[in-house]
């Protein structure tokens, strides 16, 4: 292997390789692979931010850097959103998602190990990884139904569990109040789509004051008596952005899951 070779070679190794998906602004997403000859498992995230286009992927390249070095490859993915110049909404948010998870199954000589991928996903993020997770569980025609991937384990980090709850931003999205459009409610709304199919980890600070801790309290005692396979960290410092910043001990309570995960999906 030539110098120049090397140095390409260590290039993209140190900074994520962004992918176009579709022809649309939020049709891309970021690859980010560890060292060595592989495979590596993969960790899909998902960053959040109401769902709304002032936030984008760009907030998790910290995390997923962390990641990294922990030994998973990242697929940090971008996806239409509301507001000013957005292209987001019912479906198109979850058509691209979905398009974006299932365009790893293209990339497996990349180094990644398909049969070991787990979904990290943030704040609303959170939310669009549940969906995720529960994807292969959607009914026949459904949004995003019939997925090109199966996914072990999602982990969602102080995650919006509560489409009612949530408000304006979650109507939005839906497109429309749980009145109007139950359907998607019902195909969406975490609350609605229990028991997942997964195993599912929320990490959730206890002095979150954006998504209070309440709500994934709700969730886990909703999804257990459902039958669901779920647990809940909860870290006593931090809050909702500290749990995605990797030098914070609100992240490293899930960091440190996910070395577990890395050692058992």
């Amino acid at each position: 292997m030539s110098i120049t070779t090397q140095v390409v070679r260590h290039a993209l190794l140190q900074h994520p390789q962004r992918r176009r998906v579709a022809d649309h602004k939020d049709g891309r997403a970021e690859l980010l692979v560890p060292t060595g000859p592989g495979p590596h498992p993969v960790a899909i995230v998902v960053h959040g931010g109401y769902w709304r286009t002032q936030y984008g992927s760009l907030i998790m390249r910290p995390l997923c850097a962390d990641l990294r070095r922990r030994g998973w490859a990242t697929w940090n993915i971008e996806y239409g959103r509301i507001g000013r110049g957005g292209r987001g909404g019912w479906p198109t948010t979850f058509t691209d998602v979905a398009a974006m998870v299932d365009h790893l199954t293209r990339l497996a000589d990349e180094r990644l190990d398909l049969s070991r991928v787990v979904v990290v996903g943030h704040s609303a993020g959170g939310q669009l990884a549940l969906w995720i997770g529960g994807r292969a569980g959607l009914p026949v025609g459904a949004v995003g139904a019939d997925p090109a991937l199966t996914v072990a384990h999602v982990v969602a980090l102080s995650p919006v569990t509560d489409m009612v709850r949530a408000g304006a931003p979650a109507a939005a999205v839906l497109g429309g109040t749980v009145q109007d459009v139950p359907d998607h409610f019902a195909q969406a709304d975490p609350m609605r789509r229990l028991p997942l199919g997964v195993p599912v980890t929320i990490v959730h600070p206890v002095a979150d004051a954006t998504v209070p801790v309440a709500r994934s309290r709700e969730y886990v005692t909703a999804a257990r008596a459902a039958g669901a396979d779920v647990e809940l960290l909860e870290p006593a410092t931090g809050g909702h952005r500290e749990v995605i910043d990797p030098g914070h001990a609100a992240w490293r309570a899930a960091g440190e899951r996910l070395d577990r995960l890395r050692a058992t999906v």
